[in-house]
C-alpha cells in the first residue's frame, strides 16, 4: 500500500542531511532532476563498490568494462532501439499535459486539468536522446545518448575475449550512466531522465541458458539480501509474459521492491539468447562468434543478463532502513543501514569542545581511523544531540572522548541501533569497527 508520508519524509531527510538534492535548484530548479550530495555519492559509492567486489572481482569468471556513453548511431540500428524502443504517448488537448498511455486510464478526466475526453490517439514516443556531434546540426551528424549499457559489451565482447583469451561462459561487467527521454519520470530517484546501471552479460552455450539463468537468480537475491539488508518479504519476483517482454528476450524476470509509492521494479534479468551479437555481426561485418579452443567449434554465444538499477538501490536502502521511534521530544529517526553501506562508518566526538586535552585526544583518534576510513567529526552541541544527527545518516558508532579516556586509554562507543554503550580500547577501535563490515 502506497505510504506518501513515509515517502516525503524519506525526500526531507534526503535534502536536509545531504543525501540527495533537487538539480538547478538555484535556478528553479529542473523537473525530475536530481543531484546526490556529499552523503548521498558515499551510500551510492558504496552499494556501487559492493556490487564490483562481489561480481567482478569475487569471481573468475567476469571482467569489467567503461565504455562511451556516446557511440556510434549504427549500433542503436542494429540493436533495434531506433525502431522499437518506445512508449504510447497521449497528450490533453486542453493543458497539454503528457502521459504514457499504458499507465492511465484514457478514458477517465485529465489527471492535471481535470476535462474529460481530451487525450489524443496514442502514438509511439522513442525514449533516445538526441544530440548532435561536430559543429552543424543536421541529420549527417546525429548521435544518441546511450538508453542502456549493454550495447558496448556487445560491441566490445571481441576485444574483450581477444584480449582476456576467457572462455566460456564468462561475462562483462559495467557500471555507468544510460539516458531516456522519459514521458513521465517521477518518484523521486526512481524514474529520472539520468540513471546509472550495473549491467553484466553473461555469455554462455545455448544449451546452459536455463541454469545460467537460475544461478544469476539466486546470486541477485543474495545480493539484495545480504549487501543491501533487504527484507526478501519486500521483494516480489515477477515473470514478465512474453508479450510484455523486451524484444530480445526469450524470459524475464523482473524483481520488484515495496517502495513507499508502491510496489514497482527494483532489478531485472533477461535471457536476450544470440539477438545481440547476432545482430551486431549482421550489421557490422565483423565476425562476433566464440571458438572453443578444445573442440575448435565456432558459434555466437548466447546470453544472459542480470540488471542493477544504481539509484533505485539507493532509493531501496532508504525505504528498506528508515526508521521511526518514541514520540513527541522522545522520538528518534534514524537510518539502519548495514555498516558496510553506511556513509560514516563512525563519528568521533570530544565530551566537552572546550576542554583542549579532550579535543586533542579525540582528534588523534579521528585522524587515525580516517587513514582506513571514512569517519565524521563532531563537536557541535551536546553528545545527545550529536548522537541523534548521526543516527539520522545512519551512522553505526559514536565514538566518545572523556575524561577517563585521559586516563584509561579507552572511549565510549554506542551503538546506533540499541543505543547500548561500551568502553573499548582505543587500540582496538580498528577491528571493532573491521568487524562490523563483514
Amino acid at each position: 500500500m502506497a505510504n506518501q508520508e513515509l515517502m516525503d519524509k524519506i525526500v526531507s531527510l534526503c535534502k536536509r542531511r545531504g543525501f540527495v538534492f533537487p538539480g538547478s535548484e538555484i535556478y528553479g530548479g529542473m523537473a525530475n532532476s536530481w543531484d546526490y550530495g556529499p552523503l548521498g555519492v558515499e551510500l551510492k559509492n558504496n552499494i556501487k563498490n559492493l556490487w564490483w567486489k562481489r561480481f567482478v572481482h569475487q569471481r573468475d569468471d567476469v571482467v569489467g568494462l567503461d565504455a562511451a556513453l556516446v557511440m556510434n548511431p549504427k549500433v542503436w540500428q542494429a540493436s533495434g532501439h531506433l525502431a522499437t524502443f518506445s512508449d504510447p504517448l497521449v497528450e490533453c488537448k486542453n493543458c497539454h499535459e503528457r502521459y504514457r498511455a499504458d499507465q492511465i486510464e484514457i478514458s477517465a478526466p485529465c489527471q492535471k486539468c481535470k476535462k474529460e475526453n481530451t487525450f489524443t490517439e496514442a502514438k509511439q514516443f522513442n525514449l533516445m536522446l538526441k544530440t548532435f556531434i561536430g559543429p552543424a546540426e543536421d541529420e549527417a551528424n546525429v548521435a544518441y545518448f546511450r538508453p542502456e549499457t549493454a550495447q558496448a559489451m556487445f560491441v566490445d565482447f571481441k576485444n574483450v575475449l581477444d584480449t582476456t583469451r576467457r572462455k566460456l561462459p564468462f561475462g562483462i561487467a559495467q557500471i555507468g550512466k544510460a539516458f531516456r527521454n522519459e514521458i513521465t519520470p517521477g518518484n523521486f530517484i526512481f524514474r529520472t531522465r539520468e540513471f546509472e546501471q550495473m549491467e553484466i552479460e553473461y555469455f554462455i552455450r545455448e544449451g546452459d541458458w536455463e541454469r545460467a539463468f537460475e544461478e544469476w537468480h539466486e546470486a541477485m537475491k543474495d545480493w539484495m539480501k545480504n549487501d543491501l539488508g533487504l527484507d526478501m518479504s519486500h521483494v516480489h519476483e515477477l515473470e514478465v509474459e512474453a508479450a510484455d517482454r523486451a524484444h530480445y528476450s526469450k524470459r524475464t524476470i523482473d524483481f520488484e521492491y515495496e517502495f513507499p509509492f508502491g510496489t514497482k521494479e527494483l532489478y531485472g534479468l533477461a535471457y536476450r539468447t544470440d539477438f545481440d551479437l547476432t545482430n551486431h555481426q549482421n550489421a557490422s561485418g565483423q565476425e562476433l562468434q566464440y571458438r572453443d579452443p578444445e573442440t575448435n567449434e565456432s558459434f555466437v554465444p548466447h546470453v544472459i543478463e542480470p540488471t542493477w538499477g544504481v539509484d533505485r538501490s539507493v532509493l531501496a536502502v532508504l525505504s528498506e532502513h528508515y526508521v521511526e521511534e518514541g514520540e513527541g521530544d522522545s522520538k528518534r529517526v534514524y537510518l539502519k543501514l548495514p555498516a558496510k553501506l553506511a556513509p560514516y562508518k563512525a563519528a568521533v566526538f570530544p565530551l566537552l569542545k572546550n576542554k583542549p586535552e579532550l579535543v586533542a585526544k579525540a582528534q588523534e583518534i579521528y585522524k587515525a581511523l580516517r587513514q582506513e576510513y571514512l569517519v565524521a567529526w563532531d563537536d557541535r552541541g551536546n553528545v545527545g544531540k550529536r548522537y541523534y544527527s548521526q543516527d539520522e545518516i545512519g551512522t553505526p558508532f559514536c565514538i566518545t572522548v572523556d575524561f577517563e579516556t585521559l586516563e584509561d586509554n579507552a572511549v565510549t562507543v554506542r551503538d546506533r541501533d540499541t543505543g547500548d554503550q561500551v568502553r573499548i580500547a582505543i587500540d582496538k577501535l580498528q577491528s571493532y569497527i573491521a568487524d562490523s563490515l563483514k
